[in-house]
């Protein structure tokens, strides 16, 4: 069972301002691409069959708290870290640090909170579902003393 999950991006000059500052939606979108290489990394897919029909993983809520800023080249580490886990929710943090600094405290703390949906044959509603067993078996909870408390 995992809990967490570490990578590392290169601030591309697309991914940033005029200032050579990543633009904050950017961090949305590396917290997604992590996400996905986590669970590429169980085996897994966000988009995959299963015995409900093809599930997937709808977002619910997202926020990221900001510190200080990456910028262009930047190499940046993301942490991913599974904080909660429902029947049919996954809760997650992602704490951003320079790859080069990563005993410093971090630059950004996103968290963002993933429903999993299926969506049966022709049928194009989505409706919520009982995370898979095999999913849920390779995941666990972060032990508490790594989870931030929400404003640190």
């Amino acid at each position: 069972m995992t809990y967490e999950f570490t990578t590392t991006r290169t601030v591309e000059f697309a991914d940033t301002d005029m200032a050579g500052i990543m633009h904050f939606s950017n961090y949305f979108r590396y917290m997604e691409s992590t996400e996905h290489e986590f669970f590429r990394s169980l085996g897994l897919s966000v988009h995959q069959s299963s015995s409900a029909g093809m599930i997937g993983w709808a977002r619910v809520s997202a926020a990221c708290d900001y510190r200080a800023p990456l910028r262009y080249e930047d190499v940046v580490e993301i942490h991913l870290l599974v904080a909660e886990k429902r029947s049919k929710s996954i809760s997650y943090i992602a704490k951003f640090r320079r790859a080069d600094n990563r005993s410093a405290s971090p630059l950004a703390i996103g968290r963002w909170t993933v429903v999993c949906v299926t969506k049966q044959g022709g049928d194009s509603e989505l409706t919520s579902a009982v995370i898979p067993d095999d999913v849920n078996a390779l995941l666990q909870v972060a032990p508490s003393g790594l989870i931030p408390a929400k404003g640190q």
